[in-house]
């Protein structure tokens, strides 16, 4: 059995279901797929951008139980609920918070809970 580490933190979005915020497994660390609820009033954000700008905040926090910011993604995987409407306006928020290297990043289209982005990452804690 793969030894990990788990952690939910309070200033995060109440999980959905049966999952962590976060898991370190050796040397990555593996975050949920967050969406743009305000972790406080539960309130989403309109349009794509500031929805990507508010789950990336989710994602940097759930990052920082480990130490790590967006700076340390290696990998990213993002559902857009318009995937042909929305990825310009996505993609150039997006871009915002990432310097380069960027990371390899995978982009589809998926039916989402009333929001218009979701997305987790895989980031390197050596």
């Amino acid at each position: 059995m793969a030894q990990f580490e788990s952690r939910t933190r309070e200033d995060l979005p109440k999980p959905a279901g049966a999952y962590a915020h976060v898991v370190r497994a050796g040397s990555f660390v593996y975050t949920a797929g967050f969406g743009p609820h305000d972790p406080a009033t539960g309130e989403i954000p309109d349009g794509v951008a500031a929805q990507t700008l508010a789950t990336l905040d989710n994602v940097e926090r759930a990052l920082s139980t480990h130490g790590l910011s967006l700076a340390d993604v290696v990998k990213s995987t993002v559902h857009l609920q318009n995937l042909r409407r929305d990825f310009p306006d996505f993609n150039e928020a997006y871009r915002t918070r990432f310097t380069d290297p960027l990371p390899v990043r995978t982009t589809v289209g998926s039916d989402l809970m009333n929001i218009l982005v979701e997305i987790d990452v895989v980031a390197y804690a050596p």
